[in-house]
């Protein structure tokens, strides 16, 4: 089981440690993002910083109805306590968590400032 908080701002988030080639570790926090089906989005300067390897182009539709184009990488992140590999789309964003990464998963938040999120394997 996971477990975050809720922002004073209704912002969801988790901690999480993403993992790149040769075991280059980074904590980071993110925000869960339901409108989001991917993995999980980082800036561009942390990808550097982890050496993710690209592996292709993206495309997405934005709400207003735009279309966006972005980098995929290849990486990793501390999941359940295990090391699960994910695509890390490539975002100028605080860092997301999508529903890609949750696909398994039941998501509970108690929707008030500081209120508890935990994240829990669903049976299969």
């Amino acid at each position: 089981m996971m477990r975050g908080i809720l922002t004073e701002q209704r912002e969801a988030l988790i901690r999480l440690t993403v993992v790149g080639p040769r075991s280059r570790k980074r904590s980071i926090e993110a925000a869960i993002d339901t409108g989001y089906d991917g993995y999980l989005t980082l800036p561009p300067e942390l990808i550097e910083e982890l050496g993710l390897k690209w592996r292709r182009r993206g495309k997405a539709e934005l709400a207003d109805g735009g279309e966006t184009t972005f980098d995929v990488y290849e990486g990793a992140v501390i999941w359940d306590n295990q090391r699960r590999r994910i695509e890390v789309d490539a975002a100028n964003t605080a860092p997301l968590v999508g529903m890609e990464l949750l696909d398994g998963y039941e998501l509970k938040i108690k929707v008030k400032a500081g209120g508890r999120i935990t994240i829990r394997r669903l049976r299969r």
